[in-house]
């Protein structure tokens, strides 16, 4: 019998996204750049938004990803070069598949200008499988009511992208996903079987043990390819799964723009650089590109350098 895996676990990297609006980010990370199909994993909040006080972000694009946007808390006012106007709410799943280019921003709705409340949620980016890099941008919004939602040894288990525990999500992907919410009570035993190939457990609100080991709030774990583990707790737990089959070769990810191909990054840099990606309507303000050329990070272990 082959020896157990160690269990790699990820901190957290703070990250100003300008304005004080501050991110913890989890992936990419040194040690791992991607579970499943997620290249991109960023934590905002609990953070409280006063009148006055909108930490907008203008519009800005993206390629070759699908922007995974989740609330606990608070409202979001999304807006995209599709003509698309959504308000995200709390338990929500906003899935912007960004393919051969998008543009979008992310406000406070019109009717919170003069409130005060909390944001707090998450951000993903699933990298989009090679043959579809290049789909027709979309944006699929899908209620929190139409998530489906089962209780599971105890466990409270939202899927909100992907199969598990008997039931799917109606959030349509390109490639084998995976998204869960657990809330996980005090004095939790939950066995988490290995529903997918690559999986991680990302610790939102409190701390567990995960096949014994101490995990502590606001660490992502990443399991062993292949296997499942045991969760238990002593609190209660707010954390989720996120997880998928690998990705089908490495990604360049440089600024918003994720592809398989140097030189797709280039030219993304170039049509934003020229605004020929298209705009949001009503909108006059963008996000310009952070230095032009700018440097394009080889994917590790391709043995290729920056460009």
């Amino acid at each position: 019998m082959s020896e157990p895996q160690a269990q790699l676990q990820l901190q957290p990297h703070d990250k100003d996204l300008g304005g004080g609006f501050n991110v913890r980010r989890l992936l990419p990370a040194a040690k791992r750049r991607s579970v499943g199909p997620f290249v991109f994993f960023d934590h905002f909040g609990p953070a409280t938004e006063t009148p006055g006080n909108a930490h907008d972000v203008r519009p800005h694009p993206h390629i070759g990803l699908a922007t995974v946007t989740y609330l606990f808390e608070g409202a979001m006012m999304h807006r995209d070069s599709l003509g698309v106007v959504q308000e995200i709410r709390p338990g929500a799943i906003n899935w912007m598949t960004a393919g051969r280019g998008i543009v979008h921003s992310e406000r406070k709705p019109e009717q919170l200008l003069d409130a005060t409340y909390v944001n707090h949620g998450l951000q993903l980016w699933a990298a989009l499988p090679q043959a579809h890099e290049e789909v027709e941008p979309s944006f699929a919004h899908t209620a929190a009511e139409d998530i489906p939602a089962v209780e599971v040894q105890g466990t409270a288990v939202r899927v909100l992208v992907g199969e598990a525990f008997g039931v799917r999500s109606p959030v349509e992907t390109l490639a084998q996903t995976l998204y869960l919410d657990l809330a996980l009570p005090a004095g939790a035993r939950f066995e988490l079987p290995p529903l997918t190939a690559e999986m991680a457990i990302y610790l939102v609100d409190g701390a567990l043990r995960l096949d014994g080991v101490p995990v502590a709030q606001h660490t992502m774990a990443v399991l062993p390819e292949g296997q499942g583990g045991v969760i238990e707790t002593d609190a209660a737990v707010r954390a989720v799964v996120i997880g998928g089959e690998p990705l089908d070769g490495p990604r360049y990810i440089t600024w918003n723009f994720v592809s398989s191909r140097r030189e797709r990054i280039l030219q993304a840099g170039d049509d934003w650089a020229a605004q020929r990606m298209g705009h949001v309507p009503g909108e006059t303000e963008f996000i310009p590109l952070p230095g032009h050329p700018f440097k394009v990070q080889a994917p590790p272990d391709t043995g290729t350098t920056p460009a």
